[in-house]
């Protein structure tokens, strides 16, 4: 198992490198000059150009790229062309609000797939099968700016159940330690903003876990209906094993390797983009950050932005090959 993380962690050395050249040259292949994007339409051609020479922007390509990956390896992501911080600071606080609006919505998703799931799998063929099947269709179909709006207008202005904007009310003067303001609230006792903090994450979280639930809804289904034919599980029954313990016993700890699989793929893709949903409830993520950097051409921003969400990507697939061991201890890496 060692060997094996070692090797996968070596493998994100070549992959992080060729996601850096991609992201550069698209990057700097999007219409626009950044110092006329800063200074505006009208400034003379001597202040641009002056800009320019000032952010490194007027040398080659290469160069500008093996100075960024310079910067890489000493453990600095460049400096905003917009705020002139350094994005390493920058980027903290908006990948702490994506991690926690995306932990959130997996959470709804995995609970709400995974029973769904399993209740069309115990039910074939059944209402419940069908019903469960129609929900997660339901569920994958929706887009989900349409169904953030709808949560909005119902359970926000209609019902005045939730919050609609926002992490947190700006009015309470929180400050947060780790940018995670649930668990910063709970660290500090402070009920009033976890409370808060909460009725602001639900209606987001929602909206976004929908398509992951029904994903793991499909999957958990069609998994647990294969391991279900088995004949340990026909023989368990024999034997007057509850169905109950059959099902989330021996059935579901089977059947937990594919639904790991879609797990994995599906958490990745909530981190890097939530940005619709982060733009409609106007949720200071990674999201938001990375696409105001394009529209204002803010180069750094924009390749260390996409390069952490590549390398988060990465990190949790490969956690994900690592529980596939102690999900299925047949499973043993680094040997034959």
């Amino acid at each position: 198992m060692f060997a094996y993380t070692i090797r996968r962690l070596l493998m994100l050395v070549p992959v992080l490198i060729g996601m850096s050249i991609i992201t550069f040259s698209i990057v700097h292949a999007i219409p626009g000059d950044p110092a006329k994007a800063i200074l505006g339409e009208k400034a003379t051609p001597e202040a641009v150009a002056q800009l320019q020479e000032s952010l490194g922007l007027n040398k080659p390509l290469y160069i500008q790229y093996f100075s960024y990956i310079k910067g890489l390896l000493t453990g600095d992501l460049g400096t905003s062309f917009i705020t002139k911080s350094s994005v390493a600071e920058e980027i903290g606080p908006y990948l702490a609000a994506t991690m926690e609006l995306a932990f959130a919505a997996m959470l709804i998703a995995v609970f709400f797939g995974i029973n769904l799931g399993i209740l069309a799998a115990w039910k074939h063929n059944t209402r419940f099968d069908y019903l469960a099947m129609v929900i997660a269709l339901v569920g994958v179909s929706i887009p989900v700016f349409w169904l953030g709006l709808m949560e909005q207008w119902l359970f926000a202005q209609e019902l005045d159940w939730f919050p609609s904007q926002g992490r947190i009310d700006p009015r309470m003067g929180f400050e947060s330690i780790t940018h995670f303001y649930l668990l910063d609230s709970l660290l500090q006792g402070d009920m009033t903003a976890f409370e808060d903090s909460v009725s602001r994450i639900v209606l987001p979280a929602v909206a976004l876990g929908t398509i992951p639930m029904a994903y793991i809804a499909r999957m958990t289904r069609s998994s647990m209906l294969e391991v279900m034919r088995s004949d340990y599980i026909r023989t368990a029954r024999a034997k007057g094993v509850g169905e109950f313990f059959i099902i989330y016993k021996h059935t579901l700890r089977n059947a937990f390797i594919p639904i790991l699989t879609v797990f994995g793929l599906q958490m990745g893709l909530l981190l890097g983009g939530a940005i619709l949903t982060e733009t409609i409830f106007s949720w200071p993520g990674i999201g938001r950050y990375v696409y105001d950097a394009i529209n204002s051409r803010d180069y750094p921003v924009v390749q260390s932005g996409i390069l952490v969400i590549a390398f988060i990507f990465v990190m949790i697939n490969l956690i994900v090959d690592l529980l596939y061991a102690f999900v299925d201890p047949r499973i043993q890496y680094g040997k034959e």
